[in-house]
């Protein structure tokens, strides 16, 4: 778990990390986010001279954010928890605002990051699975459902290896961080290998993490030049794992991008600046953004 007091303009006061503990099970999980939140709350009281004003707070899996409720996350094991309900309660009454953990880090990406100047970008991270956000003019694009910006599952091998969502050649099949180590510890032979293993290998020069390299840069640039031809964004915002590879990951990957596209305006394509700090970050600006909204009394 990750957690920062916001000042008004994206500027971090104050960072605080703790172990999730999801081994513990969901409820101890929920009890763990709001004990730090209220520390958060005290330390800003304590050390700052005043306490926050309202609260964020991003979380992975189905969130219906309008009611306030984490609906589902399979690695935590929770669901229908009223977040914002319980957060409200344990923070003495200040507005909560809850968000989707890669919606809230893409959110921060393009205000206050790598999308910054941008005023239509996609946030695509790449990690255990690929997941994306739609930035359109400051804010994030959620869907009629919720679900918008699942590059993860655009199908791009059809027949290919099959994927959690119960579809067959998903891109994050192919080419997230998991399936490039996935791939690489085959071809090496070495079950412990990794994508890192796997970049710092291509990087010496081997073939055999080179071929594993291509390929899924080849099947990450496919989803991409779709999503592109759909969305028409000005930047691609690279983060999670593989982007820190640099440019062994993003050389490649323009090339491939810029090889793919026909009538697209080709958009650029960065690695993120934020780090693993933007989904709290995020979080933050969506408190800030629920106090802008509100009527005073």
């Amino acid at each position: 778990m990750k957690a920062a007091l916001i000042a008004e303009d994206g500027t971090l006061l104050h960072e605080a990390r703790r172990a999730t503990g999801r081994e513990r099970g969901p409820e101890a999980v929920v009890e763990t986010i709001l004990g730090f939140a209220a520390d958060l709350l005290a330390y800003g009281r304590e050390h700052l001279g005043r306490t926050a004003s309202a609260a964020g707070v991003a979380v992975p899996g189905i969130v219906d954010a309008e009611r306030g409720t984490a609906v589902y996350a399979a690695n935590l094991g929770w669901r229908d928890v009223p977040m914002r309900e319980l957060l409200g309660a344990r923070l003495g009454g200040i507005p909560v605002a809850l968000g989707h953990d890669v919606r809230t880090g893409g959110l921060a990406e393009g205000r206050i990051g790598a999308g910054r100047d941008a005023d239509r970008f996609l946030f695509v991270p790449l990690g255990t699975g690929i997941a994306g956000a739609i930035g359109l003019a400051g804010r994030i694009e959620a869907g009629a459902h919720g679900y918008a910006g699942e590059i993860g599952h655009i199908v791009v091998r059809p027949g290919g290896p099959a994927c959690g969502c119960g579809q067959h050649g998903c891109l994050e099949t192919l080419a997230s961080a998991a399936a490039v180590s996935r791939a690489w510890a085959a071809a090496s032979g070495d079950p412990d290998a990794d994508a890192a293993h796997c970049a710092k290998a291509v990087e010496s020069g081997d073939a055999r993490a080179r071929e594993v390299w291509l390929a899924a840069i080849d099947a990450l640039a496919d989803g991409l030049v779709t999503a592109i031809t759909l969305l028409d964004p000005r930047t691609v915002i690279i983060g999670g794992g593989l982007a820190e590879a640099g440019e062994t990951l993003f050389t490649p990957l323009r090339t491939a991008v810029g090889e793919r596209v026909t009538f697209q305006r080709l958009p650029e394509i960065v690695p993120a600046a934020l780090g693993d700090t933007a989904g709290c970050l995020g979080a933050g600006l969506l408190a800030w953004d629920l106090l802008a909204t509100e009527v005073p009394a």
